[in-house]
């Protein structure tokens, strides 16, 4: 088997394929792995620009053991905020959403008597789902699943029936509308970090139940560190990674997938071939538009073109500081006049989050010392319009052919990232008074520079929107054809263009298309926890208060059970 691209989804496609008895190789353009998983250094910083919060991280649900027999979080510390996000508006005002309920409500109302109903509606829901995560399906594909095992699954959810469907139906835009308060009105679309116009309720008290559960922490080592330890598990099994190896087309013979032909000229050959990469570089490059149905050739060529059906990328600056700043929040999303929102190229909504990452990963940076993380929701198109060279290029570097080292943009281009970070800094400097003057370290990322490390559409870290047409298109055409294309066999898609979602997700989707896979070749699919390291322990960390790092045992909430990993 020959798996393309050593993200989250092809690691894990590797990993369960090495479980079942296939030989596989993992190919990747890049240096390192974990595609949009990852982190770099900068000076005596590491600056980590994925996880904010892992679903699975804890115990008690179906994500959690994917993660477990990944590898993934064994033998590490995994850290939990008691707030998920503050949402601070114009005026100064915040509104702390906890993930306890209990909590949640108080503060809200105290906030707003006036909404006291909706908000009891809200926690309410808060509440029940985080029982309700308990029979969440991930281990197995619903297409997969035989009448019985559809049942069960369904019948698990009649005690939550009501409060799915009543989250599923109603978009969190028309909801927060009701609030009376204005700034609850525009704080509940920000829940989730960045606004998503079309967002259902549910997936804000997935979130929040998740983390109230312990089960959306952050893990040791950070996102980097994951990928690594998931790489490991699967070296562990007998994979092979080959990095600096860019796929420029799938070789097909006969309607059946037979291996790749690398950008060098190489050709391997391979009985299967899973493309865990960018969906639509997989079919309208590697092979050429073909084997697309009606259905799917709309998704690749119309659908995906449309506005919100893909995830869009992200503006990112870090600032490594020199000293300590303990009033900086873990994290925080404030709501921008549009004075500042004007100076920040391709802003979707007036807002930007501002993590202290330091926080979440004490281990990665210097001790005295901060890393600010402040991220916005940005459209391509208009850094496309101040550019001026390609996008992404290979050069040969030691007699080796690498394929994400920098390239030449136009002056408009770093003009406007110049802007941003200038106008970032200055909002910074403003809320955190000497910032600016303990800058030792500062990075700025685009859309386009995701699209140079990775190749994704557009810069998108998460491929397809959910509860929208693209994203409700492509599960009903994984129920009917499984994760692959009609009339090509031994091809499969894996990571996020096979599914909706993000880390956990890709992570379930290298599962979800090994079953497929053993059931083509009449072979049952197993898994199996990896045993080569002690359990995760969880460390509850309250915001504001300071918690040096040798004094982190005295807060350890232990959450974890044999039975849990099992």
């Amino acid at each position: 088997m020959i798996i393309i691209g050593a993200g989250l989804g092809g690691l894990s496609t590797g990993c369960y394929a090495q479980m079942n008895g296939y030989r596989s190789q993992i190919l990747e353009m890049h240096e390192i792995p974990g595609g949009c998983c990852t982190a770099w250094e900068r000076g005596d910083f590491t600056l980590d620009c994925c996880i904010s919060w892992l679903l699975g991280s804890g115990p008690g649900n179906e994500m959690h053991q994917i993660w477990l027999e990944l590898g993934a979080l064994q033998g590490k510390e995994v850290r939990h905020f008691d707030v998920f996000n503050i949402v601070r508006g114009q005026d100064g005002r915040a509104v702390h959403f906890y993930s306890d309920p209990d909590r949640l409500e108080a503060h809200l109302t105290a906030i707003s008597p006036a909404d006291a109903k909706l908000i009891r509606r809200f926690c309410h829901g808060l509440r029940r789902f985080r029982k309700c995560l308990a029979v969440y399906p991930f281990l197995k594909p619903v297409g997969l699943m035989g009448t019985v095992e559809r049942m069960r699954m369904l019948a698990s959810f009649v005690p939550y029936f009501n409060t799915v469907r009543t989250s599923i139906t109603e978009l969190m835009t028309d909801y927060s509308a009701k609030f009376q308060d204005p700034l609850l009105r525009e704080a509940f679309n920000f829940i989730l970090y960045e606004k998503h116009p079309a967002f259902p309720v549910l997936p804000f008290l997935f979130q929040l139940a998740s983390h109230a559960n312990l089960s959306a922490g952050v893990p040791e080592g950070g996102s980097l560190g994951l990928a690594e330890s998931i790489e490991q598990r699967y070296r562990r099994l007998g994979g092979e990674v080959s990095y600096n190896a860019k796929v420029e087309e799938i070789l097909i013979e006969d309607d059946r997938a037979i291996g790749v032909r690398l950008s060098d000229g190489r050709e391997l050959f391979a009985d299967i071939v899973v493309s865990a990469c960018d969906g639509h570089t997989t079919t309208m490059k590697f092979l050429k538009g073909r084997y697309l149905n009606d259905a799917y050739r709309r998704l690749y060529t119309e659908t995906i073109r449309e506005p919100g059906m893909v995830f869009p990328g992200y503006f990112t600056l870090f600032l490594g500081l020199r000293r300590p700043f303990p009033e900086g929040a873990p994290c925080t999303t404030y709501l921008l006049d549009e004075s500042v929102a004007a100076e920040l190229t391709g802003i979707r909504h007036p807002s930007i989050n501002v993590q202290f990452r330091n926080q979440h990963y004490p281990e990665l940076s210097p001790e005295e010392t901060t890393v600010v993380y402040a991220t916005y929701f940005c459209d391509i198109a208009p850094w496309r319009a101040l550019d001026e060279g390609a996008e992404q290029i290979s050069r040969t570097r030691g007699g080796q052919e690498v394929h994400t080292l920098p390239v030449r943009h136009g002056r408009g281009y770093y003009a406007a990232k110049r802007q941003a970070r200038t106008a970032l800094v200055r909002f910074l400097e403003e809320r955190y008074p000497g910032i600016e003057d303990a800058i030792a370290v500062r990075d700025v990322s685009s859309p386009l520079t995701q699209v140079r490390y990775t190749g994704n559409y557009n810069g998108t870290v998460l491929g397809w929107q959910p509860f929208v047409e693209s994203g409700e298109t492509l599960e009903e055409l994984i129920k009917k054809h499984g994760p692959g294309l009609p009339g090509l066999a031994n091809f499969y898609q894996s990571g996020v263009w096979a599914t909706t979602g993000g880390l956990i997700r890709a992570a379930a989707a290298g599962r979800h298309v090994m079953q497929f896979v053993c059931r083509d070749d009449g072979r049952p699919f197993t898994a199996s926890v990896d045993k080569t390291g002690p359990l995760p322990t969880h460390v509850v960390i309250p915001v504001g208060a300071r918690v040096p790092r040798p004094a982190r045992e005295e807060v350890r909430t232990a959450v974890t059970t044999e039975k849990d990993a099992t």
